[in-house]
């Protein structure tokens, strides 16, 4: 299992629609808006390294609204 947390920053009066919309992507697990740098940090879990890139490429980053994400991927539990 791979799992990492990916840090969004959302256009201005998007954060709650970016929030709800990125629950209905597949092996998130926990969606958060939070303050500071970021606005929207998103748990993820997959298979692997691959399926996990995919969610994020292709699910997260065509989430509209979605202006930039930083991912950091769990290397130890």
């Amino acid at each position: 299992m791979t799992r990492g947390y990916v840090l969004i920053t959302a256009a201005i009066g998007k954060v709650k629609q970016v929030a709800k919309d990125l629950l209905r992507i597949k092996g998130v697990k926990s969606v958060h808006v939070v303050t500071g740098p970021y606005d929207v940090i998103v748990f993820v879990e997959a298979k692997d390294l691959d399926t996990l890139s995919s969610a994020i490429v292709d699910d997260i980053h065509k989430v509209k609204g979605v202006v930039d994400t930083n991912t950091a991927i769990v290397v130890e539990v």
